[in-house]
């Protein structure tokens, strides 16, 4: 069932996006050569606590961390650890927020120290890509409309869209209706309403968009073991122009 958010449960969606955004603020300066990732998932459950909010991953469908932390060729889902990023890497970095009841939901993915031309490229298509998709979510449009725009901006830049993970209404649930995809033809699905909150989230990769999961069956990435990027916001429709309840993480 597709919900329709008050003003009421808006103003603490807002909140819960803040923090959001606000920890991805505080990872950016974290990240790093030599930091490990589980380095980084106690920094982000730490800082989430002390906004006396909850990190909303921890133990979604038996996740063992509080944000999934996938660089290069990962996709999504990547699980903490001991791994040391290095120089040229790309980390993804996706996690959500529980504050009051209600959700924030975001995904960034940063440059580690000094990153090659087509990282660079990659990882500007899929945030100008997640820009073109919102700037769909506007009371009226079709839900398709939203995915075409994204997959039209990835695809006309020679990059592909991921098509096994989309994203996905939230709320007072992490996942709730509909499922965003991040590709299909425009003027197809449920006409957006005013009041929807929708978390956007293009997965673009250097080559195929083909994917497989590892044999932790958590860390999704790229069949041809090229790179992946990952940039989302938890979005809300308007009729003139959608507000970004996660802010801009930069």
């Amino acid at each position: 069932m597709i919900t329709i958010k008050s003003p009421r449960e808006i103003a603490l969606m807002r909140e819960a996006g803040r923090i959001v955004s606000e920890t991805f603020t505080v990872l950016a300066k974290a990240i790093k050569p030599g930091v490990t990732t589980i380095e980084l998932d106690r920094l982000a459950e730490n800082f989430i606590r002390q906004k006396h909010a909850r990190p909303a991953f921890k133990g979604l469908y038996n996740f063992p961390a509080s944000i999934c932390a996938s660089v290069n060729e990962e996709v999504v889902h990547g699980i903490p650890g001991p791994r040391k990023l290095k120089e040229g890497d790309i980390i993804s970095i996706d996690l959500g927020v529980e504050l009051n009841g209600y959700f924030g939901d975001g995904a960034w993915t940063f440059p580690v120290g000094e990153i090659s031309v087509e990282a660079n490229a990659l990882l500007k298509v899929t945030r100008e890509a997640l820009a073109a998709g919102t700037s769909k979510a506007l009371a009226g449009n079709r839900l398709f409309d939203i995915s075409h725009a994204i997959q039209s901006y990835v695809e006309g830049h020679g990059f592909s869209v991921v098509r096994d993970y989309v994203g996905h209404g939230i709320g007072r649930a992490m996942h709730e209706e509909p499922q965003v995809p991040n590709y299909g033809k425009p003027g197809r699905g449920l006409r957006l309403v005013t009041g929807m909150t929708l978390a956007i989230e293009p997965m673009v990769n250097a080559g195929t968009h083909a994917v497989r999961t590892l044999a932790d069956n958590w860390t999704v990435v790229t069949l041809d073991g090229k790179l992946s990027a990952h940039f989302e916001h938890t979005v809300l429709v308007l009729n003139n122009k959608p507000e970004i309840l996660t802010a801009k993480a930069e």
